[in-house]
């Protein structure tokens, strides 16, 4: 996506899991703390299964509705949506175009932290197949600066770069 090339996206679905390995909750509507992450959710708990490895990278995760239809489409493997164990499911959302970068979700603000690829331990909660079929499009990674409810239907779009916050270093994309 070129660079100032306008976009809007929206919130398709929300999940949570209480617990590391627990199945995803599906969501119509939810809290998000910044420093915390989504009440209730397993990072919020500090009971997630990387919950060793703290950094604003837990606090939300997002994927693009476009890169589940496209594993559909491309590997033969469909998931529903709470599957990918990403807690934000959007459409119309450049997903990983957003790392380094603050935008909107309905009137929680975030920035995009590193993306969320796909690794062993989500290919054993799911099925054989998926680490292949969501590489490089497995979602993103957020920090929660402006905190406030999140809903499905809600809009996604560009934050507005004259408010943008300090900057925060950029992990490697190769954490989980």
């Amino acid at each position: 996506m070129a660079r100032g090339t306008p976009w809007h996206g929206e919130v398709v679905s929300i999940h949570i899991a209480p617990k590391a390995e627990d199945p995803m909750k599906s969501l119509k509507a939810v809290r998000a703390i910044p420093g915390k992450g989504l009440e209730g959710d397993r990072y919020f708990r500090a009971s997630g299964t990387y919950s060793d490895r703290p950094g604003p990278g837990r606090e939300i995760t997002l994927i693009e509705s476009e890169a589940i239809e496209a594993m559909a489409r491309d590997n033969e493997l469909a998931i529903a949506p709470g599957e990918a164990r990403r807690n934000v499911v959007t459409r119309g959302a450049p997903l990983n175009h957003l790392v380094g970068r603050e935008f909107l979700v309905g009137g929680v603000r975030l920035r995009g932290i590193r993306l969320c690829e796909p690794c062993s331990h989500l290919e054993g909660l799911t099925r054989r197949g998926v680490l292949a079929g969501l590489i490089h499009r497995g979602g993103l990674r957020a920090q929660i600066l402006v905190g406030g409810e999140i809903r499905v239907g809600d809009p996604i779009a560009p934050a507005d770069p004259s408010e943008a916050r300090a900057e925060i270093p950029i992990a490697g994309a190769d954490e989980h």
